[in-house]
């Protein structure tokens, strides 16, 4: 009897719910990637660039270098949060990181 009487689940709610989630969590995705390109300095790139860059690094299967980004790309994120960290302002934060990430990934890159 107490089954009869609870209110049935307004499944159309609930989907739109979770749909408009998943929309925030695309769109903070798409944020953070954009706010990623910029403090890295690849905004000064063109689109095709970019785009041909990026599509390269997902095409590769050599084990060796996608370890070597990922270490590079940690050491980035470890530095920038020390900087961000101690700096007044986040924007000031990313300059310095974009600034000084700038330098040893040049000639990691010419090396590699």
């Amino acid at each position: 009897m107490e089954d009869m009487m609870r209110k049935p689940r307004d499944f159309d709610a609930e989907l739109k719910s979770i749909e408009h989630k998943a929309r925030d969590l695309r769109n903070r995705k798409v944020q953070q990637l954009g706010e990623l390109v910029i403090s890295t300095g690849a905004d000064a790139l063109n689109a095709e660039e970019l785009a041909g860059a990026l599509i390269v690094l997902a095409e590769t299967k050599d084990a060796g270098k996608r370890e070597a980004w990922a270490k590079r790309g940690a050491a980035y994120f470890q530095g920038r949060s020390r900087r961000t960290a101690s700096a007044p302002s986040r924007d000031t934060g990313g300059a310095s990181a974009q600034q000084s990430g700038a330098q040893p990934s040049s000639g990691g890159a010419g090396a590699a």
